[in-house]
């Protein structure tokens, strides 16, 4: 048997999604059921929240980054032991890399895996326009199926009636759920969205809040049924197990912790496949490496919140200066760059003293400096392939950096950027000797010629000091 699945998505963005997507997973666990979670598009933070919610990882479907194959596998792999798939969209349905497609869209990943669709509408202010709406919606994509609507911020029950009344008399998808204006708790937020998920901002009576607020007004077994309609193309697959610890043959050390925690999960788990032991440890509380490491992976997070911390951990910062002298292989994205340069300026001008080994300070900016999908040629041989090999990947950030770190300094850059938006491009993705800092976070696990190649450059590695 097929694994039942929903996509939920929305007119547009701010409709509430991610709020409704929470809830629903939360009612869906009350019923004892395994959700499997899905986010459609290249964000680290809902994946978060979602995998609180549903007790599991969450993963990144994204058909720009990833392309078909990989996001059908990645579905197969993570729901194969799951009862029911909820997949949160992003954007509006049919928002995505491209004005004129489909192309990375939340209708694309639908139609890939078959998937009903659950429409979250804003409603305030709405009477039969719902109809005219959803109407839109429903008949854009003749590929798609639409399981029904969700009216958010509605003004009362007598409104909710109003509307579905108004679906059933144009012959439209029925309103399978409603929910009252100002009803759902509020999740936090900040400068990239929301605060990154922990127990602390998503608990478990968070949890429970969203789950009564949709309690009364879904109709749970519709929706389930909604779930179990989807066609059959995405069959059940046993997930690869990882090697045996006797079969590792890497160990290959990860920051993790409050400052660095944006990962793709299938990412690592790709690492992992090719014979990587990830290694944890914090560069705000871990006086020393982990030992026998063959590299060093710095992921993105907020180190801009945690810059005084991680300054003064003076004894880990020589022991990753002294991996650099000795030709350790480092990678590091985003937020791991930061680390890796002479420092960050914050927004209030105090300057924290880092790594240095990239010679260039960071400075944290009081508007976003990028967002967006990005191509990514190498330019150079580098740790990810050989000169002219292509991946892809996005940035999101709100620092830039201050100079240029390959003025007679013996770095160089190793990528040629092609941000999708704009078309423009841009030299990046410093390296020097076998130290990697970008700011473009690289979906790898899609490019397996990608991951092979950066193993075999940790084969090449001494290990840690």
């Amino acid at each position: 048997m097929d694994i039942p699945r929903l996509v939920i998505a929305g007119t547009q963005s701010g409709v509430g999604k991610t709020s409704l997507t929470l809830g629903l997973v939360a009612l869906l666990r009350r019923r004892g059921l395994r959700v499997q979670t899905f986010k459609v598009g290249p964000d680290y933070l809902d994946p978060g929240y979602l995998a609180l919610a549903s007790g599991r990882h969450c993963y990144n479907l994204d058909g720009w980054m990833m392309g078909r194959p990989h996001v059908e596998t990645i579905f197969r792999r993570a729901s194969a032991d799951a009862d029911i798939a909820i997949i949160e969209g992003v954007m509006g349905l049919f928002d995505g890399a491209d004005p004129a497609s489909s192309e990375g869209s939340t209708a694309e990943i639908a139609r890939w895996l078959d998937a009903p669709v659950l429409l979250v509408v804003n409603a305030h202010g709405m009477a039969r326009s719902l109809a005219a709406v959803v109407h839109g919606y429903a008949s854009f994509d003749p590929q798609l199926r639409m399981a029904g609507v969700i009216a958010n911020r509605c003004g009362s029950e007598r409104h909710a009636r109003w509307l579905g009344d108004s679906l059933k008399a144009a012959k439209l998808p029925p309103l399978l759920g409603s929910v009252g204006r100002d009803a759902l708790p509020e999740l936090p937020s900040r400068h990239l969205g929301l605060v990154t998920a922990d127990s602390t901002n998503l608990s478990p009576a968070l949890l429970d809040n969203l789950a009564d607020a949709l309690e009364a007004g879904l109709s749970l077994d519709a929706i389930m049924e909604a779930a179990r309609q989807a066609g059959c193309r995405p069959t059940r697959q046993r997930s690869p197990s990882p090697p045996n610890a006797g079969a590792f043959r890497y160990r290959l050390g990860v920051a993790r912790d409050e400052a660095f925690h944006f990962y793709y999960p299938d990412n690592l788990q790709a690492l992992e496949q090719a014979g990587c032991k990830l290694v944890p440890f914090s560069p705000i509380h871990d006086a020393a490496l982990p030992q026998n490491l063959s590299g060093i992976y710095f992921g993105g997070g907020y180190p801009e919140e945690h810059a005084a911390a991680l300054a003064a951990n003076q004894s880990l910062l020589q022991q990753i200066r002294q991996s650099a002298v000795v030709g350790g292989l480092i990678y590091a994205e985003c937020g791991g760059l930061m680390y890796l340069a002479e420092g960050i300026e914050t927004i209030s001008g105090e300057r924290h003293a880092l790594l240095g080994l990239l010679p260039a300070w960071t400075r944290m900016c009081p508007r976003r400096k990028s967002l967006g999908y990005v191509e990514v040629t190498l330019s150079r041989d580098s740790l990810w392939g050989k000169r002219g090999e292509r991946l892809r990947g996005h940035e999101f950030h709100y620092s830039e950096l201050v100079g240029s770190p390959t003025a007679g300094s013996g770095w160089q850059t190793a990528y040629e950027v092609r941000h999708r938006q704009s078309d423009a491009v841009t030299a990046e993705g410093f390296q020097r000797d076998r130290v990697l800092a970008s700011y473009t976070h690289i979906h790898f696990a899609s490019r397996p010629e990608a991951v092979r190649h950066f193993v075999a450059r940790l084969a090449e590695s001494r290990h840690t000091p």
